[in-house]
């Protein structure tokens, strides 16, 4: 089985990610950590602000990592912000049963109400480099987009707007 996570910044994808890593002992992959391994090393000179480019260039590779967990039946989670909105496309029925999918994002009213919270959650599970400049207007604007292209392609997304915890969501956890 594959678990894949996306979503908008500080939505939580890391956390549940260990989360499932804790409950079911799934190995985890942070595309995060695949992006910056491949940015120090110098495989590309695409930075971490280069958002677009980034999908662009990590997703085939992160694309082909997924079919061969599914063809070797491995389980896997991937977590990370740089999937493509029509990500199925690129899976055929040997692969699709065997991906399971999530994609996080809050409502502008739950990051007005809990920006300074989020903000301090912002290295629960990993330590962030904190660049002290997201805002909450940054993060509304990331979450728009994501509610706005994976729900135009046809994906549900799960909205984080305080009215439910975290694991009535996610009652696997």
């Amino acid at each position: 089985m594959i678990i894949l996570i996306t979503g908008a910044s500080h939505t939580g994808k890391t956390l549940l990610a260990q989360r499932m890593l804790e409950k079911y002992q799934y190995p985890y992959l942070s595309v995060d950590h695949l992006k910056m391994g491949l940015i120090r090393s110098g495989n590309t000179d695409l930075t971490p602000e280069d958002d677009d480019a980034l999908t662009d260039y990590l997703w085939p590779i992160v694309r082909e990592m997924i079919k061969t967990a599914v063809e070797n039946e491995q389980n896997l989670i991937v977590e990370g912000c740089y999937v493509p909105p029509d990500w199925r496309k690129d899976f055929d029925e040997r692969y699709l049963p065997f991906i399971r999918f999530v994609c996080l994002a809050m409502t502008e009213e739950y990051i007005d109400g809990h920006f300074d919270e989020i903000i301090a959650q912002e290295s629960v599970i990993e330590n962030r480099l904190v660049k002290g400049d997201c805002t909450a207007e940054d993060l509304k604007q990331c979450n728009r987009w994501f509610m706005d292209a994976f729900g135009s392609a046809g994906e549900k997304v799960v909205i984080i707007d305080g009215k439910d915890c975290f694991s009535e969501r996610f009652p696997v956890l």
